[in-house]
């Protein structure tokens, strides 16, 4: 299961905050699985502990003395590929350099609580440890994705909000560890089309906000956190907010959606499993359901709501995927139509939707 199946998975802590370090350490203690190596307060102390060590999993904090965190992490990548969790505080800019690093190479990573925050350690110990664990078995590789075909770059960006922009199919998507640069690749390669695309990316509050404006920067598609209320419209892209869940309602103007601090739904608050039973119920047929990379079982039996409602249910394989246990949870209940790798997604979504004039 872990790096040498019976060895603990050997870990280095890389932080310039001595607090956040012993902290760490004191909650991943209790767990056999895990050994804390080392760690270190600067990138230079980590080169060296890398080199002499060579951990599984290394945490990284975003903001660091002498060299930053995303800069250390390209540089790692290039010359000694690691899986690595980000350390993040919940700031715009901090989101912002988080996603940045995924999109570099990092695995996951995990929100840093401010000290004045109300806290559950033993979550947060929880947390950490089962998102080391995850990395420790992806399989690194080269961070080019090929894409299938690409949308043409000057597509001016289009401006839902007509009575007559509702679309005739919804795009949901979801996905967990590795997803965001998954969902990057995959709406940056589709063309304009009479389709609304709807994702719940497991992501806390503030960073699905930056998600969401990142998408609209780099899209021809308008694409923003949702609220309750939105219209899912043509050329429209909603995410759910983080700590949120997202419901898609069908009424007489077409599609909304509603948010709502339910529940979570296995352990998570945007919830797959909660948006793909509402696009179910509200599109069926008219619906197209990707599942793509994450930890956990989240999704796959929304995604089987989906296709039994007659909806196209699409899921990433094994050998694209950064950590398996979400497609493998749908392909398990057999909820999906189609497996295909990362880089044939997006045809596949387009060779199934409907061009009707």
């Amino acid at each position: 299961m872990y790096p040498n199946d019976t060895k603990p998975i050997r870990v280095l802590i890389v932080d310039d905050s001595p607090v956040f370090c012993s902290l760490l350490r004191r909650l991943l203690s209790g767990d056999p699985n895990i050994e804390i190596i080392g760690m270190a307060s600067d990138p230079m102390e980590a080169k060296d502990l890398i080199i002499a060590h060579k951990p599984d999993v290394i945490t990284l904090d975003v903001e660091m003395p002498l060299m930053d965190g995303i800069t250390f992490l390209k540089r790692l990548m290039s010359q000694r590929p690691t899986p690595v969790v980000m350390i993040s505080s919940y700031t715009h800019e901090n989101s912002l350099r988080t996603l940045e690093a995924l999109d570099a190479g990092a695995v996951d990573f995990v929100a840093k609580p401010s000290p004045d925050a109300q806290v559950d350690l033993e979550d947060l110990g929880r947390e950490v440890g089962m998102k080391l664990k995850a990395a420790a078995q992806v399989r690194m590789r080269p961070l080019i994705v090929p894409r299938t075909q690409m949308a043409e770059p000057a597509t001016p960006k289009s401006t839902p909000g007509t009575a007559s922009s509702a679309p005739k199919r919804i795009i949901a998507i979801g996905g967990s560890t590795g997803a965001p640069k998954a969902i990057q690749d995959i709406l940056t390669a589709l063309p304009a089309g009479n389709y609304g695309i709807v994702i719940a990316q497991h992501m806390p509050p503030r960073f699905t906000h930056t998600f969401a404006k990142r998408l609209d920067a780099m899209l021809p598609l308008d694409a923003s956190e949702a609220k309750t209320g939105d219209r899912v419209r043509t050329g429209r892209v909603l995410v759910a907010p983080g700590g949120c869940h997202m419901e898609v309602q069908r009424d007489a103007k077409g599609y909304s959606v509603r948010i709502h601090d339910g529940p979570p739904v296995k352990h998570q608050r945007p919830s797959v499993d909660v948006l793909f039973r509402s696009v179910a119920a509200a599109a069926g047929p008219n619906a197209i359901g990707v599942l793509l990379t994450g930890m956990g079982d989240d999704g796959g039996e929304g995604l089987l709501a989906l296709r039994q409602a007659g909806a196209v249910t699409i899921a990433q394989d094994e050998a694209s995927s950064v950590v398996f246990g979400m497609p493998k949870a749908a392909i398990d209940l057999n909820a999906a139509q189609v497996v295909v790798p990362l880089s044939e997604i997006p045809s596949v979504i387009l060779a199934n939707l409907v061009t009707e004039s």
